[in-house]
């Protein structure tokens, strides 16, 4: 969270995520089994936090660990948590780990994304889902959201866009508002304006048993409307930068017909 005119106080940053999470003094006192009065002091500029209370304060207001970081160096401290690409040595283990649940959801689609919903990773089912979408999107970078929802994406050929872009956009902004983050508060602008393709499929028919319980994601293929159920798997305490801010989505098929399809389609590959 950089500030415009330079890096802030410790204390003004630390109160301004207290008031992102919507916590009152009080409640982050409470929460970090400190007395308010010595919050108040911190946040004011008062009182100087140590390394181990702002990262305390900090754990209990769930602060990403990039953040973090920037609070330390605030303070006057050495950043704690190392950014590493997944292509360092070091991260040899966890890029096999993201590697083998891809491979291992084939035949469905399944795909590692960052922070900025850019593509680390797909499996080999991903690239024949892509067919007609604009070669500009899937020039690397590739954002997933944006080439989810974009006209030239795979928004024409949603059966349920309206539905879908609602629950993208909302995710997007419980994100922003997590993360402080501009590159992501920018993306949600640009989606936002996007207008709607002059023509979508139609409606598939009777509501199908999921309705209600979760968002489908519906996709019109050759093969017929593809309907997939997804899950978001996060690493399990990250203590690196790049590992925390990595998502893996996995789409099962939400009934038979899609899950035929697709063994269909792996086959024919």
């Amino acid at each position: 969270m950089n500030h415009p005119h330079g890096p802030q106080p410790v204390g003004v940053m630390l109160r301004e995520w207290r008031q992102r999470r919507r916590m009152s003094q009080l409640d982050l006192a409470l929460e970090a089994d400190i007395s308010t009065r010595h919050l108040s002091f911190v946040e004011t500029g008062r009182s100087q936090p140590s390394r181990e209370m702002l990262l305390h304060l900090a754990e209990r207001l769930e602060i990403p660990l990039r953040e973090r970081n920037v609070l330390l160096t605030a303070a006057g401290f050495a950043a704690v948590f190392q950014e590493r690409p997944l292509s360092d040595p070091a991260m040899q283990a966890a890029r096999k780990a993201i590697d083998l649940v891809l491979a291992a959801h084939e035949p469905f689609p399944a795909i590692a994304i960052d922070r900025h919903w850019n593509l680390v990773a797909a499996n080999a089912v991903v690239p024949l889902l892509l067919e007609g979408v604009d070669a500009s999107l899937l020039e690397p970078p590739v954002n997933v959201l944006r080439l989810s929802v974009h006209p030239r994406g795979l928004a024409p050929r949603l059966a349920n866009l309206a539905q879908w872009r609602a629950h993208l956009l909302a995710r997007l902004h419980h994100q922003v508002q997590l993360t402080a983050d501009p590159v992501l508060a920018a993306l949600l602008a640009e989606v936002q304006d996007y207008p709607m393709p002059a023509s979508t499929p139609p409606p598939t028919g009777a509501e199908p048993d999921y309705a209600g319980v979760v968002v489908p994601f519906q996709l019109v293929t050759p093969a017929g409307t593809l309907s997939f159920l997804g899950t978001t798997t996060l690493f399990g305490t990250p203590v690196e930068v790049t590992l925390s801010e990595l998502a893996i989505e996995s789409f099962f098929p939400a009934d038979a017909a899609t899950a035929e399809a697709l063994r269909q389609l792996a086959a024919a590959r």
